[in-house]
Parts: structure tokens; sequence; C-alpha cells
């Protein structure tokens, strides 16, 4: 419980600072997240703002009922639940709660144009245990991760579960933290020079500290490969960044992209 209330303090902080260099990129993908959504570790969840929007009846601009149907967000922290509703009510959304983890405050103002969004308390760490809130709403025509499986505690577990609740021809949309790509690694679009045996061993050797500081957060996983690796896709396109605007940074190289489900 103490660790997920420093976390919430430390993400709040993190996310805003951020958020504007990570949304450069999140823009080349957000386009392609519609229908039914499934958000895993949505946080905060700011990147709300970058779903497609429109004006409503009330002259409010909130998410497009007609490109966004219906959105779920499993989040375990619900230390993060009032930020995250917060954004959600922002964009237009009509917030609910799976389980008795806090109180909605709709906005009338909008009720008519809402889309529903479902805030689940829980993970998709154990396939064979998904709540029934997101089975209930499955299959999907867009799963979503940003920053969250370098913190799940059984991430080809979580993959697995987003494989399975996905529609054939669904999409997977991910901007995921990830180990350092080799020096010649063709998806990497944007670097400057750096000495990458170095950082990956340094991101070896710090993981069990950010594992024990920042709720689980691993800086070494090769999620990139984890994802090319699965069979089930009908394709898998993503490009590598290596952020060196500052120190810690350069300990963040960072995947994003997508991966269709095989119709």
């Amino acid at each position: 419980m103490l660790a997920d209330w420093a976390f919430s303090i430390i993400w709040r902080a993190e996310s805003t600072r951020h958020e504007e260099y990570i949304d450069n990129y999140r823009k080349e993908i957000w386009p392609e997240i519609y229908g039914k959504v499934l958000d895993l570790g949505p946080g905060y969840a700011a990147s709300l703002k970058l779903l497609q929007h429109k004006t409503s009846s009330s002259g409010k601009y909130v998410v497009d009922s007609n490109h966004i149907q219906k959105y779920v967000a499993v989040e375990p922290n619900s230390f993060l639940f009032s930020g995250l509703q917060k954004n959600a009510e922002d964009n237009g959304f009509l917030v609910n709660y799976a389980s008795s983890q806090g109180s909605c405050h709709n906005m009338q103002d909008t009720l008519k144009d809402a889309v529903p969004f479902t805030i689940v308390c829980d993970t998709l760490d154990n396939p064979d245990n998904i709540p029934s809130a997101v089975l209930d709403n499955a299959p999907y025509d867009t799963v979503l991760t940003s920053f969250s499986l370098c913190t799940a505690k059984n991430p080809q577990a979580a993959l697995d579960s987003i494989f399975s609740l996905l529609k054939p021809g669904g999409t997977y949309v991910f901007l995921e933290h990830i180990l350092h790509p080799a020096e010649d690694d063709a998806t990497v679009v944007e670097h400057e020079h750096l000495n990458v045996k170095l950082w990956s061993k340094l991101q070896d050797w710090l993981t069990p500290l950010s594992k024990f500081f920042f709720h689980g957060c691993h800086l070494n996983r090769q999620t990139d490969k984890m994802i090319l690796n699965m069979d089930g896709w009908e394709s898998v396109e993503y490009k590598s960044v290596r952020q060196t605007h500052g120190m810690q940074y350069k300990l963040l190289p960072f995947v994003y992209g997508k991966a269709i489900k095989r119709a």
C-alpha cells in the first residue's frame, strides 16, 4: 500500500515533466486506437487527450463516440484513480468503477454524448484469472499499453492476455521501456552517439534498485522482442528511440508501434 502511494507521487511528477516529449511519439500511433478499447496500466491516462475528439451537443470538446465506443482501464494502483477519473471526465467520458474502489462524479452536461469509461482495479498477469469486467466487454478492437509492461509481474502472461482479448484483426498499440537495442538495430529512429554496451549493462545493474523504488519497474526488459516473437500476429511494426536528453533518460529507451492480430 505504501509503495503504491509513493509510486503515485513519483508518477505524477515524472509524467507531467515528460509528457510533452513522449506525446510527440504517441501522436504517430494513437490514431490507431478505435472501437472498444482496453487500456492496461494507464496511470493517470493523460494521453486520453490524443484520442479522436469532437464538439458535443453541449459545445464541449470530448472524445468522439463515433470512433471510441467503450473504454476499459485496468489499473492496479488505486492511488492513481482520482487523477485517472479526472482525466477521463475532462475528455467527456462517463466514468464508472467495476468494484467499490470509489464513487464516480458523472458530468451531467455531457451525459448524452459520453462514452462509457470503466476503471478496473486489477492486472492481467494471470490469463486464467482475467477480471470479469474485462471479459464481459471482450473481444476488443484495440488494446493499449503505455509504460506499463515494465512493471508487470509476468509480462508474457500479460501479453498472452492481450492477444486473447483482441478480436481477429484487432490492434495492439504499445509504447514501452526496453533494454537498449543493439548498436546496429534498424528499428532505432532517433539517437545520438551513445555507448550502448555500457548503458545496457547499467540497465542490468540498476534494475534491482529500479524494481524496489519504482513499483517493480524493470529497466532491462526486451518487450519489443517478446511482442515480435509471439505467434498469431498478422504484422508487427515498431520503432525504437534512445533518449539522450537527460542522464536518467539514457536508461529509458523505448519502443512504440502496433501489432495486428491475424484475422
